[in-house]
């Protein structure tokens, strides 16, 4: 998972990073190398490369979490309320079509309707992931509605409408195959 310091983790998963950077610190101390550090931690070269780096120009302290990249803009009551009405669902705030459900875009009109508050939808997605939120977990079991709502949604929802890809590049034109040779 490729990551920005603090984008979205919660802060277990933050502490957790954290743990591996400070063990690798120690492990370059050492001396070990980045490729055995990189597949003892379960983490890729490239991250060991760079904390190594990191570590050489500032000790174990530039290794250390530096807190989310973002300060949350709701209080500890607002995130309560606001995670009270996403459990009501879409419909209870106007949204109507029952087959989309809660998008970040969605979630960030609700916090401004509820809080006068602006988000981005990656801000959103960082302050649900932050508060274990996941992508894709339907509000209410599936099944319930019988195999019809899946019949429509499969033939008229999925796969949508797609227009063909535009290319910087002409096409290729086939040679022509069917003029025979005297």
């Amino acid at each position: 998972m490729r990551y920005a310091q603090g984008s979205g983790l919660t802060p277990e998963e933050q502490q957790q990073r954290e743990r591996l950077r400070l063990e690798a610190a120690g492990r370059f101390a050492r001396g070990d190398r980045t490729e055995a550090v990189a597949r003892d931690l379960g983490v890729t070269a490239r991250s060991v490369r760079r904390w190594r780096r990191a570590w050489e120009q500032g000790g174990v302290d530039a290794l250390r979490s530096s807190g989310p990249a973002s300060v949350e803009r709701l209080s500890p009551e607002q995130w309560e309320l606001l995670e009270r009405e996403l459990r009501r669902g879409p419909r209870a705030h106007g949204f109507d079509d029952e087959f989309h459900g809660w998008s970040l875009q969605r979630v960030s009109l609700l916090i401004a309707r509820m809080f006068e508050v602006g988000y981005t939808a990656q801000g959103v997605w960082k302050l649900l992931r932050r508060h274990g939120w996941t992508a894709q977990v339907p509000v209410e079991p599936a099944g319930e509605g019988g195999e019809e709502p899946v019949t429509v949604w499969k033939n008229e929802v999925w796969p949508p409408e797609r227009q063909p890809r535009h290319t910087w590049a002409p096409p290729i034109e086939a040679p022509d195959t069917t003029s025979s040779r005297e």
